[in-house]
């Protein structure tokens, strides 16, 4: 088995690399290792034409929490468009750029980090604006992008994957009880290990539950 993780400088990227590394042979790129940029598409093109594949499993475990908005008032525009860079254009760019190092005659897994703060049909309780809508369109860009995967890839599935709340410095501001980084790995790929192609496209708790677009 050959594995890709985007995002391998700490936190839950760091924990899947690991975890995979048990299982066979992992490649991890990072912005502070490998100079990867993922709201720059020439630093994402470059960075993935520098690697070979095919891969069977691919953790894409890019993204920023920024400063959460709690009302409508502390909305900036700048922030948002920050938001949507890191963690929606980012993604859909990588994924762009890896469609040639996974194989079209046997079954591939896409597993991308979203969060459950992104389900529309899950919010009740408002606020985080930028982050909401980010992940809202992160889900949209994955769902969108199995459809199309499945015409040149019929083996594949690619899937966005809620975490729960693991203790990583991402979470570290935020308090109760979290998941070690390791026992989130774990969950995360048996979930994506545990679909199959005509459930590409969807949106997955650590638990293998569907999440409320």
């Amino acid at each position: 088995m050959r594995a890709l993780v985007i995002g391998v400088s700490g936190g839950i990227g760091a924990a899947l690399a690991d975890t995979l590394a048990a299982r066979g042979e992992v490649v991890g790129l990072s912005r502070s290792g490998d100079g990867l940029d993922v709201t720059d598409e020439a630093s994402v093109a470059r960075v993935l034409g520098g690697v070979s594949g095919p891969f069977d499993i691919v953790m894409i475990a890019t993204g920023a929490l920024g400063v959460p908005e709690k009302s409508l008032r502390a909305l900036s525009g700048q922030a948002m468009l920050a938001q949507f860079a890191v963690n929606a254009v980012g993604p859909a760019l990588i994924i762009k750029h890896l469609l040639p190092l996974l194989p079209k005659d046997r079954e591939t897994r896409v597993g991308v980090l979203s969060a459950r703060v992104g389900s529309i049909g899950d919010n009740a309780l408002g606020g985080w604006y930028s982050y909401r809508a980010a992940k809202a369109a992160l889900n949209q860009v994955v769902h969108t992008a199995a459809i199309e995967v499945a015409r040149s890839h019929p083996f594949a599935v690619l899937a966005c994957l809620h975490p729960g709340k693991v203790a990583t410095s991402f979470t570290a501001g935020y308090p109760g009880e979290k998941d070690a980084p390791g026992l989130a790995a774990e969950r995360l790929l048996a979930v994506l290990q545990g679909l199959s192609p005509p459930e590409s496209g969807g949106f997955y708790d650590y638990a293998g539950k569907v999440v409320a677009w």
